[in-house]
């Protein structure tokens, strides 16, 4: 391969065609090291209001790292993900009482941050700094997989340290932002997972996969394990004008979030069974219950299949880990998506305090 070429080809169609998007628009590294964790596993479409509330909000360094945690997950509401936001704000921290507020500049001290991982570290030291770090996630291991036509499994970890060398070799020393930004855009415009638009790609002369028509073969990736599946009941109760609510484990799936009250269930059971698990449960009478709803989420490795139900109660002490509270008090709660889901079925169906 032609090295100078291929950069030249690659940056020059990157600086004429790259989409207007609002963390291109700033060299800040903070800004830019929210970016690129709200990108990760979520479709910039997606991203680009949420970032959009979040610099607003937290548009320095220390008002992040000062900012209570409830607050933070509810801005993070329906992005998914939340490790993600408490491991941001746990880095911000680091930096905050480390580094006096400034993003670190070296890959060794950046990568001892809190959640900033190998693919992190080097977009924020390229894009902010302008330091020539490699940046290689999954869209651009596919990108390189067939300019470079390499077979190796991708799903591999070992592999990633193969297309990490590759960067390395071929990455612009003189603006190593435009030529990762290059990679990435490439694979989510040009060179996406099916149907690559070739004729259409800026360094097709140098793809050997191209040229050996094996361009819609690769990247090789052995499939993943099959999602698992959970049954769950999902209950919202109501007492006068309040609902209960529980809060989840600070660890684990949707740490620390709150849902309506979700009991795991081992066999299908009916509308009043379960108001008596409930009540067991709850150690609380609850009274009209009534299955109003069924949906799924899909997580990344797990798929929650949940039945929805209402009911009314005497307000009682619920365990510690629950709360009664309003309507108006629940908008302040961060509650995730399959909660939101179950908010939804409530208020088309007119459900209010009773």
């Amino acid at each position: 391969m032609d090295k100078q070429q291929f950069q030249q080809d690659l940056i020059g169609w990157f600086q004429k065609e790259q989409r207007d998007l609002p963390w291109r628009r700033t060299a800040d590294p903070y800004q830019i090291w929210i970016s690129e964790v709200m990108l990760q596993q979520t479709r910039v479409d997606t991203v680009i209001p949420y970032y959009k509330r979040f610099v607003e909000k937290f548009p320095t360094i220390e008002s992040l790292a000062q900012a209570e945690e409830e607050s933070l997950l509810k801005l993070w509401e329906g992005l998914g993900y939340y490790s993600r936001a408490r491991n941001l704000q746990a880095g911000v921290r680091e930096v905050a009482e480390q580094y006096g507020g400034i993003v670190p500049s070296t890959r060794k001290e950046i990568s001892s941050l809190k959640g900033v991982g190998p693919y992190t570290a080097g977009a924020v030291l390229s894009i902010a700094y302008g330091v020539p770090e490699h940046a290689v996630d999954g869209n651009v291991m596919r990108v390189l997989s067939r300019i470079l036509l390499i077979e190796e499994d991708i799903a591999k970890p070992k592999t990633r340290k193969v297309f990490e060398q590759a960067v390395t070799e071929l990455i612009s020393h003189e603006d190593p932002s435009s030529f990762n930004q290059g990679l990435m855009e490439l694979g989510a415009l040009i060179c996406t997972p099916t149907s690559p638009k070739c004729l259409l790609c800026p360094v097709r002369d140098h793809c050997e996969a191209f040229h050996a028509g094996k361009e819609t073969e690769l990247p090789v990736k052995t499939k993943a394990k099959k999602n698992r599946k959970a049954d769950f009941a999902m209950m919202a109760i109501w007492s006068g004008d309040k609902l209960l609510m529980e809060q989840r484990p600070g660890k684990g799936l949707l740490a620390g979030m709150w849902q309506y009250p979700m009991l795991e269930l081992t066999t299908a059971l009916e509308a009043n069974e379960i108001g008596e698990l409930y009540a067991e449960t709850l150690n609380g009478a609850l009274s009209d219950v009534e299955k109003i709803t069924a949906f799924k989420h899909v997580f990344s490795h797990l798929t929650w299949n949940v039945d929805g139900y209402l009911a009314s109660a005497e307000e009682f002490t619920p365990p510690e880990n629950m709360k009664w509270v309003t309507p108006e008090q629940l908008e302040n709660l961060p509650i995730a998506g399959p909660v939101q889901k179950m908010k939804t079925a409530l208020e088309q169906r007119g459900d209010v305090a009773k």
